[in-house]
C-alpha cells in the first residue's frame, strides 16, 4: 500500500483516525478551557469567551472592584536591579553623611553598631534604600524606624544609601579553630527547599537584594531569620525567606547566626 493511498480520505482507517483525534482535541479544549474553571470554588468568571481567556492564562481587563484581591497588609514597593544606584555622586555621599547624623545612636558614627542594630557600612545600596522605603511604606513594621522615616524624601533614602554603601566594610572574620562554614551555609538543606546561604548572601555569588551578613551582630541575626519564620517580618521579595526560615531547625538557625555573626575582637 503506498503512501497516497494511506493519507487519503478515502482510507477509512485514515478518517477514523483523524475523527477520533479531533474529538478527542475537542473535548480536552470543552473540559479543560471551560467545565473546569467554572467548577473552581470562588471564581466569578463572566461569558464563555471570559472563562477561555482565564484558563489559557490571557488576562482580561474586568469592570468589577469585587474581582480584585488586596494584600492583607502593606508589601514592598521597591523594584530592585543589579546596577540601583551604583555610582553615587561625591554631592549624594555627602549630603548623606549629613542625614546620618540622626542615625548613629544606633548604627554607629561609622556605621558599626554597638548596640545590636544592622551594620551599615559597607552594606549594598540597594538593599539600604529597600530596607528604608520599607520601613517607610510600613512593608516592614518598626516602631522604631517608621517614625524616623517618615518625613524623609526619596531622595533622602538614596543618599543615606549612597553614604552607608560608600563606609568601609569590615572584612569577613571567621577565627582559625572554628572550622568549616555550617553545612546550612554552605550546602543548604536541599530535601527541605533550602538553599544555601552563600547562595543568595555570600561574598561571590550575591543575589541582587540580598544583604551582606558577615559581622552582623548575632542577636540581630537571630531575631530576624526568627521574625521571618513566624511570619511577623514579611517584606522579602517573593516569600524566599520566609519560605527558607520557616523550614530551618533552631541548631540550623544558630549555626548560620553564629558563622555570620563572628567579628574580630
Amino acid at each position: 500500500m503506498s503512501d497516497d493511498r494511506l493519507v487519503s480520505w478515502r482510507n477509512r482507517w485514515f478518517t477514523t483516525a483523524v475523527g477520533v483525534t479531533g474529538g478527542l482535541a475537542l473535548v480536552s479544549a470543552i473540559i479543560g478551557l471551560i467545565a473546569l474553571p467554572k467548577l473552581q470554588a470562588g471564581t466569578t468568571l463572566g461569558g464563555l469567551w471570559q472563562t477561555i481567556c482565564s484558563a489559557a492564562g490571557v488576562f482580561r481587563a474586568t469592570s468589577s472592584a469585587e474581582n480584585v484581591v488586596m494584600p492583607s497588609q502593606a508589601t514592598t514597593r521597591v523594584e530592585v536591579t543589579p546596577r540601583m544606584l551604583e555610582n553615587a555622586s561625591a554631592e549624594s555621599i555627602g549630603r548623606g553623611g549629613s542625614l546620618a547624623l540622626r542615625c548613629t545612636m544606633c548604627h554607629g558614627a561609622r556605621g558599626m553598631s554597638e548596640a545590636n542594630t544592622p551594620n551599615l557600612a559597607g552594606q549594598y545600596p540597594a538593599v539600604i534604600y529597600k530596607e528604608l522605603a520599607d520601613f517607610k511604606s510600613g512593608a516592614r513594621p518598626s516602631a522604631i524606624m517608621a517614625p524616623l522615616v517618615a518625613s524623609l524624601s526619596d531622595r533622602d533614602l538614596r543618599d543615606l544609601s549612597a553614604y552607608y554603601a560608600y563606609l568601609p566594610r569590615p572584612p569577613a572574620y571567621h577565627p582559625a579553630g572554628a572550622g568549616p562554614a555550617p553545612r546550612i551555609v554552605e550546602s543548604g538543606a536541599p530535601m527541605r527547599n533550602i538553599p544555601p546561604c552563600g547562595a543568595c548572601h555570600g561574598a561571590l555569588d550575591n543575589k541582587v537584594g540580598a544583604s551582606w551578613l558577615e559581622g552582623q551582630p548575632a542577636a540581630y541575626l537571630q531575631a530576624q531569620l526568627q521574625a521571618f519564620g513566624s511570619g511577623a517580618r514579611r517584606n522579602d521579595i517573593s516569600g524566599q525567606m520566609r519560605n527558607i526560615a520557616r523550614q530551618m531547625t533552631p541548631e540550623e538557625i544558630q549555626a548560620a547566626v553564629q558563622y555570620f555573626g563572628s567579628q574580630a575582637p
